[in-house]
């Protein structure tokens, strides 16, 4: 009998899918009418045999996978499962190109290479045709190592050089407290750049340093209150984590370690951790568009770096769905970077009749719960430091990631001279946060802020028309020794288009930053 797993990770595509280039990220096609992701979901559950096989599973030779490398016949394996992908090669977003990219072969790293937190399990599991046989492995000679020629550093020692840079704790204690002192060696954002989980005893403490992930996992000596306090000391790399005790008693440790404790790796590389949080309140932003306030569990403190997103998980007609959303401030004049205690995300989110996950959202009463992952994204502050121009350009709710990146440079660059945003919407009444930004521009005058509509109206003297060379080119004017840089984000259609005419002004792949929609 095939030992086939149950556990599930994240899933599916995106209106606000983060990218870290101008290139990198998937590109979605027009799909067929009658081919979305939930007319995949009817088909799946339409009893039909995806797999060929009448419900068996079956164990897959390397041999047999290689067999099946063809558009109308399609196997891929992913993280030792493989799976029948032609009936489903018309509703994948990225089209059959990207498909058969894994057909008749292992395709897991390409598939964590473009979207690691969906649930595939989840929505190919009627495709599933069984395991990979493993191979016995061959008995490998074990060669005696050389000891080091005298005057060398020995491994360890070598071992310990190398692992200078990486994080560090300690703790210590009062009578009442306990006290967690994460050290990044290094600075830290003043956004924050960490997620902080108390519950039953087991703390869990994730710090985001630019592409790798640091983690504390501990199941704590004794117990603790719920709630948690952090402090964020960023311009010498310190984060401290108050616990309050319930009992005074001295602890002779913090805790037994649990899996993945003390480790630094790449943040891909870790899986998503989602906890379920509280839907607080929500208010219109437009006729569309909804800011859905989120509130964390007692003992969680979520700190979402500026330009990352989070991902927010459900379960639709018996699918786990999970889309990623960029979380904003309150208002626009709300400081970029929460209070190191608050633990509620904003998110603003536009509102699809038709769509799968939006219309589950939109219903969610108050009260209710959805799981929330920690911060997700590759977007670095780094890129800020020296430059002096930074231009934004978003199309609809592609705004979303701008909106704390402005209020950022404002406050904390004072390199920058001019932040300027291309704001692209179809109609006047379409603008997110109008009046909030047109008063911010009046505020500094280092912020200017441009509309533009697609669909003319008699009301609207301002520009109309859709992105072009000649638009960019008047808009995005580059000073003597201007040190410039462009961060796109809107539909794929709109940012694949943007980012060839920036290019074409210039504009070179360094100077470029896509949030990929």
């Amino acid at each position: 009998m095939l030992n086939i797993p149950t556990q599930s990770f994240p899933s599916s595509s995106s209106q606000q899918r983060v990218s870290s280039s101008a290139q990198s990220g998937r590109n979605k096609v027009a799909l067929k009418p009658g081919h979305s992701l939930m007319d995949w979901i009817r088909f799946a559950k339409s009893a039909k045999d995806l797999t060929g096989l009448r419900g068996r599973l079956i164990e897959v030779t390397q041999e047999q996978l290689q067999k099946h490398n063809t558009r109308e016949d399609c196997w891929t394996c992913i993280q030792g499962l493989v799976y029948n992908v032609t009936p489903y090669m018309d509703y994948h977003p990225g089209g059959e190109e990207e498909l058969m990219k894994a057909a008749g072969i292992d395709g897991t790293e390409l598939f964590n290479q473009v979207h690691r937190w969906v649930n595939y399990e989840s929505m190919l599991k009627e495709c599933l045709v069984g395991r990979m046989a493993t191979k016995a492995a061959p008995a490998v000679k074990v060669a005696t190592p050389t000891p080091p020629p005298t005057g060398l550093a020995p491994p360890a020692a070598v071992a310990a050089l190398k692992n200078d840079s990486q994080p560090r704790y300690d703790w210590f204690q009062t009578d009442t407290t306990v006290h967690l002192i994460v050290y990044a060696k290094r600075k830290i954002p003043s956004s924050g750049c960490m997620t902080v989980d108390l519950q039953a005893g087991v703390l869990r403490v994730e710090v985001l340093l630019g592409k790798m992930s640091y983690m504390v996992h501990l199941c704590l000596t004794d117990e603790v209150k719920e709630t948690v306090a952090v402090h964020t000391a960023s311009s010498v790399g310190k984060i401290q984590v108050t616990m309050h005790k319930q009992n005074k008693e001295k602890w002779k440790s913090l805790g037994q370690p649990l899996e993945f404790h003390n480790t630094f790796i790449c943040k891909k590389d870790r899986a998503l951790y989602y906890r379920d949080c509280t839907l607080v309140s929500k208010a219109d932003v437009n006729h569309n568009t909804q800011l859905f306030r989120l509130q964390c569990p007692r003992g969680t403190v979520i700190h979402v770096p500026v330009g990352q997103h989070v991902y927010l998980k459900a379960l639709i007609q018996d699918t786990e769905v999970v889309r990623p959303y960029t979380p904003v401030d309150q208002t626009l004049a709300a400081a970029s970077h929460q209070s190191s205690q608050e633990s509620d995300l904003y998110l603003m989110v536009k509102v699809y009749p038709d769509g799968v996950f939006t219309p589950y959202l939109n219903n969610l009463q108050i009260g209710g719960h959805i799981s929330v992952s920690g911060p997700e994204g590759t977007f670095s502050l780094r890129r800020l430091r020296d430059i002096t121009n930074l231009y934004l350009l978003a199309a609809g709710t592609g705004f979303t990631p701008m909106a704390r990146l402005i209020r950022l440079a404002l406050q904390e660059v004072d390199t920058i001279r001019q932040i300027k945003l291309l704001f692209f919407n179809q109609r006047k009444e379409d603008i997110l946060w109008h009046n909030q930004l047109d008063e911010l521009a009046t505020q500094d005058k280092r912020f200017q802020v441009e509309y533009i509509l697609s669909e003319l109206s008699d009301s609207w003297t301002g520009r109309t028309g859709r992105v072009n060379k000649t638009m960019l080119n008047e808009l995005l004017i580059r000073p003597d020794e201007a040190r410039c840089y462009v961060c796109v984000c809107g539909p794929s259609a709109f940012t694949e288009l943007t980012i060839g005419l920036l290019k074409q002004l210039d504009f070179s792949e360094d100077e470029l930053h896509t949030f990929q929609g």
